[in-house]
């Protein structure tokens, strides 16, 4: 990594130079988790003990949400550039919200994949308008930080719904499962709030400028633009070789091979969020001003050793050194985690100019999302055909190469300032735009001499 002169901002800087939108989007960000945190763990229970559907229509329909995204989010990121960022993210709110009471409510197959459509039909276009939509209230050098706090902000959130809802849930009174769907619901309204009332003037439509005859651009020639295609195959592979087998991979593999219980697998989520909430913001003082590419790197190291821990688990299968292996890999992985959340979100929105932002995160979000669709079934296949060794090999590799693909390739097409090197100069974009409101507060922190909103980048 390279050597900073400056001295490192800290934390409580970050909080007083964030604008007050910044300081808003973030004041909501562990309710809402907190009510993701109560239902995610226990849709499977939900649907299949206590609605009754079968597992293999209970696995169709949470194939259904992230679907339905994933061919939603292309589209989504047109929306994002054509209405701004804010009127999409009014619109998941309340797909959410929706989806959430149906949920709470369906007593059929039919209408739990109407509620989950409707959840996939947001989580589509979520991501890339969140984040447009911070791109728009957050100046660039301070968006790093932000996506740091944010991702310990959303797993504490998570962390403690989890456990809230394990203690409250119960398969015998349906009741309990309607009330954990009614509280996620709930947990939306304060952004709702948020984006109606004192954010209303942030990230409108782009205005048109010298620099807007590309506005109508194909997502093909956006990948032909210089460092696009190997951020959208960073996340790909990322995603691929990372969380989608966080998610899924590993507890196979630790049931399957490690024959780790339940309550193994619990303690290791435990442990990873955890060292999430408790070394972020730390992490984050540490590499400020340090290549993001060469970050990245160090990220692919780590989740590579998180592997070698799990595949470990196997050599002494069903012991209480199986699980603390387990727990061994979700706390490597977490600490690789707080490496990834702050760069790649901060890479797409500096290197995004603005009125095609919604399509750079859109890509971004495609990338993350088709993995999370292919992860699943491949380690299942090789978990399920006795492939453990193999399977682990792969995850090795990949997260090696991960960091490679950061440093040999996508460095070099980046400008250093987008590579979150402090003080290089900065490349031009068309100006940031926000709905005209009287009396509105300016969005952002203009440098000395710009319009507020106004950007440097290409």
């Amino acid at each position: 990594m390279s050597t900073a002169t400056a001295p490192r901002p800290s934390l409580a800087s970050f909080w007083h130079d964030l604008p007050r939108e910044g300081r808003l989007l973030l004041s909501v960000v562990v309710f809402e988790f907190l009510g993701t945190g109560l239902v995610l763990p226990f849709h499977v229970v939900y649907l299949h003990e206590v609605r009754g559907f079968s597992l293999s229509d209970v696995g169709l329909l949470l194939g259904l949400s992230p679907l339905v995204g994933f061919l939603l989010v292309g589209p989504g990121g047109h929306l994002i550039d054509r209405v701004g960022a804010r009127r999409v993210v009014i619109g998941t709110l309340l797909l959410l919200i929706a989806g959430d009471l149906v949920l709470m409510t369906s007593s059929t197959v039919w209408m739990a994949a109407v509620g989950l459509g409707l959840s996939g039909l947001a989580f589509g276009v979520s991501w890339p308008a969140s984040q447009s939509l911070v791109a728009a209230a957050v100046p660039s050098e301070l968006r790093q930080r932000y996506f740091g706090v944010n991702f310990t902000l959303l797993n504490l959130g998570i962390g403690i719904g989890g456990m809230l809802g394990g203690a409250f849930v119960d398969v015998h009174r349906l009741v309990t499962f309607q009330a954990i769907y009614a509280v996620d619901a709930v947990s939306f309204v304060p952004g709702l709030v948020l984006m109606l009332v004192p954010l209303r003037h942030v990230a409108g439509r782009p205005v048109a400028t010298g620099h807007h005859e590309d506005a109508g651009v194909s997502y093909i020639a956006m990948l032909r633009r210089p460092g696009v295609a190997s951020l959208t195959l960073l996340g790909f592979a990322s995603s691929f070789v990372g969380y989608s087998q966080l998610n899924t991979g590993m507890p196979a593999f630790a049931r399957a091979v490690g024959r780790v219980s339940t309550q193994g697998l619990g303690l290791a989520f435990a442990a990873n969020t955890l060292v999430i909430v408790l070394l972020q913001l730390v992490v984050l003082q540490r590499i400020e001003g340090h290549r993001r590419t060469r970050i990245i790197g160090v990220m692919g190291v780590l989740w590579s050793l998180s592997w070698v821990l799990l595949g470990a688990a196997g050599l002494v299968p069903g012991t209480l050194g199986a699980t603390m292996l387990v727990a061994s890999c979700a706390s490597v992985f977490a600490l690789g985690e707080t490496l990834l959340q702050p760069t790649i979100p901060a890479l797409v929105n500096d290197l995004a100019p603005d009125h095609l932002r919604g399509r750079y995160n859109a890509l971004s979000s495609a990338g993350f999302q088709l993995a999370a669709i292919i992860a699943p079934p491949v380690s299942g296949a090789l978990v399920g055909h006795h492939l453990g060794s193999l399977y682990i090999g792969v995850l090795v590799a990949g997260s090696l190469g991960v960091g490679l693909l950061a440093i040999l390739h996508l460095e070099r097409q980046l400008p250093p300032a987008v590579n979150g090197l402090r003080g290089a100069p900065a490349t031009g974009a068309p100006a940031v735009v926000v709905e005209p409101v009287p009396g509105a507060p300016a969005v952002g922190a203009p440098a000395p001499g710009q319009p507020v909103g106004a950007d440097t980048r290409d």
